[in-house]
């Protein structure tokens, strides 16, 4: 059981991240984005659907990769993966404020490259970890560990409740990239730790 502890903070955090599509992106989409390519016009709501068109697209290749990769990372290392994916996906939000200032509109697409972004670290982390939670849980626990699992999903939320409070226009390029940086360094610690974290999970892959 040792071994989920460093996996529950992990995907409390990318929970964190990706379920800031509703809140923080949200926000971008409403505020600081161009409703528009050429004479094709959108709403901010639209933004929402990038995430399950994502998942539909990225599942098969994904699929694809796990069956043809014969030596493919263990767990942790995927979970590690991921975070550096969630963590650059916000990152990437950092540049438009970087480059054109926060005060006017941008390109839909910044919005668009954040979303891919973040999707290949759920790949990486969401069946994965359901698939994890299952094979460390002891027999008589499995439905409570399945709830430590969506217990992370929780907390990732619950912290991005708290943290949303600071971002604005004016903390818009610190934001992002702060949360990003978070999500970065826990991925240089889990990477160290794959190891350490194989030994616990006691052969589970």
């Amino acid at each position: 059981m040792k071994a989920y502890i460093p996996l529950f903070f992990a995907a409390a955090i990318f929970w964190g991240i990706e379920e800031s599509g509703s809140v923080v992106l949200a926000l971008f989409a409403e505020q600081r984005t161009v409703l528009h390519i050429g004479g094709w016009h959108f709403t901010a709501a639209n933004f929402q659907s990038l995430n399950p068109l994502f998942i539909m697209i990225l599942t098969p290749v994904f699929v694809w990769l796990w069956e043809h990769w014969k030596k493919q990372p263990t767990a942790p290392g995927k979970f590690a993966a991921g975070l550096v994916f969630a963590g650059l996906s916000y990152m990437w939000m950092a540049l438009p404020g970087m480059l054109y200032g926060t005060s006017g509109r941008v390109s839909p697409f910044w919005l668009v490259g954040s979303w891919f972004i973040v999707e290949i670290a759920e790949m990486l982390i969401s069946p994965i970890g359901l698939s994890i939670t299952t094979k460390l849980a002891p027999n008589a626990f499995r439905s409570q560990m399945m709830s430590m699992w969506f217990m992370a999903d929780a907390t990732g939320q619950a912290i991005n409740a708290q943290i949303v409070k600071f971002y604005s226009s004016g903390t818009e390029v610190q934001y992002f990239m702060a949360v990003g940086l978070v999500s970065v360094v826990f991925s240089v610690i889990m990477f160290v730790l794959v190891k350490k974290i194989n030994v616990l999970m006691e052969g589970v892959h």
